[in-house]
Formats: C-alpha cells, structure tokens, sequence
C-alpha cells in the first residue's frame, strides 16, 4: 500500500492520505531502485518520489510541517545515495525500539562514564554532527543522509525540534548522535564514533536526559548488533504505531536541552550531599569532583537499572 504524504504551504498543514496500491514490479521499481530494495530488503512499504527536471535547481528543503506529520505517523525519510536528491518515505515492517530502563550500560562503559573520558554537549555542534553521521564509512561507502536530508534537519534544529549529543575528545568532535524530539518520545536518527566508546557514551547519556524527561519512547529505526546489545528490541510495525500514540497523548515532555541540563544540576546536587556527610569526619576534604561528576551520576543511575 502506498501512502501519500501532502502538504499545504500557506497557512495549511502536513496530512497523510491513502493512495491507491502500486501494480506489477515495473511500479516498485520505479519507487525503489534496485539497490534500495537489495540493502532494504523489503523493510519498507511507503514512498513517495520526488522528481526535478535534469537542469532544475536543487530540491527544496522537505518541509518542517511535512517533516513532523511524517514522524508522528511513524514514518521517516531516507535517500538512495549522499547525492541523490529524491526522498523516500519509510515505513519498515519491524521496527527497532531501546526501552528507556531496559538500556544495557556494561561493566567497561560505567567505568568509561564515571571516568568522564569526553566531554559530552548538547546541540552544540548539530551540523557537524549530521556531516559525520553522513560521512562514508569502510563498511558503508554511500549514505542514506543526503545533502537535501541534511539541509531539511538544519531547519528542523533550528526550529527546535531535532537534537544532538556530542563527545569531545581534547576540543576534537569524536562522537555523537542526532535525532527528533516530539511529545514524550525521541526518534533516533543516525548516531557515528571515531573512538572507541563515543558513540556508546553519547547514547548513554541521551537515555539518561530522556528518563530525567519522563519520555515513554526511544525509536531506534532498524535493529543492529550494535543496538541489541544495548538492550533494543525489535516489534512490529503496529505495535511501534500504538507505543507512538501514547507517546503522544497527555503533555509533552521537556524538550532534551532542557533534560540534559538537569543532569549537570542533579550531579551537581548528589556532589554536593556526599560532601556535606563527609563534613567532620575523617573523609572531610577527600576530592568529591568523581562523585559530582555527570558522567559519575549517570553509570550510577544507569547501572542500578540495567
């Protein structure tokens, strides 16, 4: 089945409708190329094809409205190639999901975070973020992020509604992670790493802000070995649709600047309490910059969940 996505631009809004079912195989592969359907393998049944003439100007943006409509109806865009300038809409038939206390902080990342390896930021450095997730990788040469991908989630950064989490390695960007923020769930997009743990500890932390956040749902999109092992899980298509729903219902979580935020306050605060009952006692003085540490405060939180 495939569904059509439209979008009134003056005063309008984003809507979704059902079109009629494409016929034959020359109709699928006229919406997936060969090479989106092989790497997919089927894992999505909606798209939409944009088209431009050879010598046209580059696409435009996708639109915020068209872009927030497609992610509240469980949907997101990918592209064939970092070049490519058509957007196709996914829906994919199972779908990767990290329950917010199921996340598996192991024995080796707590001690990573309680050592404060990186510095960890907040949408600091978006753009540079969604360039390296962008990036051509040994094991992935081509990119589903575009520059037209690219281009519309500046705009949605700058309209506050996508995020990043970045790790600082002596002033060097060296890992992190970008998604969408919308009610009380968090969809991931992309997340890269050029050292060891970066990316883990990137995503250690956005767990930690979305808990502080009372966010109900983590969307991991497609199911690795990398994301199982952090404690994804992967259901259907309906059920991630029911899980979004509720999401969306009652009021909305804070925005994830303002979760990440607390965390520094929280660990600031739990410093601040351990050294006040150290005071007269024999362990007065003792350095409480580990123990007040955001990195310490969440392995501590992470751990007694996981």
């Amino acid at each position: 089945m495939l569904y059509q996505l439209s979008y009134t631009p003056a005063g309008g809004s984003a809507s979704i409708r059902c079109a009629a079912p494409w016929q034959g195989a020359a109709h699928a592969a006229r919406i997936a190329p060969r090479s989106v359907r092989k790497r997919r393998n089927s894992c999505f049944r909606r798209a939409l094809l944009y088209l431009r003439p050879v010598h046209a100007p580059p696409p435009p943006q996708l639109p915020i409205d068209l872009l927030m409509a497609a992610y509240r109806s469980g949907i997101f865009p990918m592209a064939d190639s970092r070049e490519d300038p058509d957007v196709y809409w996914i829906e994919p038939r199972e779908r990767a999901i990290l329950p917010l206390e199921g996340f598996r902080c192991s024995r080796s990342l707590a001690r990573t975070l309680r050592r404060d390896r990186f510095a960890v930021t907040c949408n600091r450095a978006f753009a540079d973020v969604i360039a390296a997730c962008a990036a051509p990788r040994p094991e992935h040469p081509e990119s589903w992020i575009s520059e037209r991908i690219m281009a519309s989630y500046r705009a949605l950064h700058h309209a506050g509604h996508a995020h990043s989490i970045e790790c600082w390695l002596d002033d060097r960007l060296v890992g992190g992670l970008y998604g969408v923020g919308f009610g009380r769930a968090f969809c991931g997009e992309s997340m890269f790493s050029r050292t060891r743990d970066a990316s883990k500890v990137a995503l250690a932390w956005l767990v930690a802000a979305l808990r502080r956040a009372g966010v109900q749902l983590l969307d991991c999109q497609f199911m690795t070995g990398h994301l199982a092992s952090l404690g994804a899980i992967e259901i259907s298509q309906q059920r991630y649709v029911e899980l979004l729903e509720a999401a969306q219902s009652g009021a909305d979580a804070p925005p994830l600047p303002e979760a990440f935020a607390a965390l520094g306050e929280a660990a600031a605060g739990a410093g601040a309490v351990a050294a006040a009952g150290r005071a007269g006692t024999d362990d007065a003085g003792v350095d409480d910059a580990g123990a007040s540490s955001p990195g310490y405060f969440i392995a501590q939180s992470l751990t007694q969940t996981s």
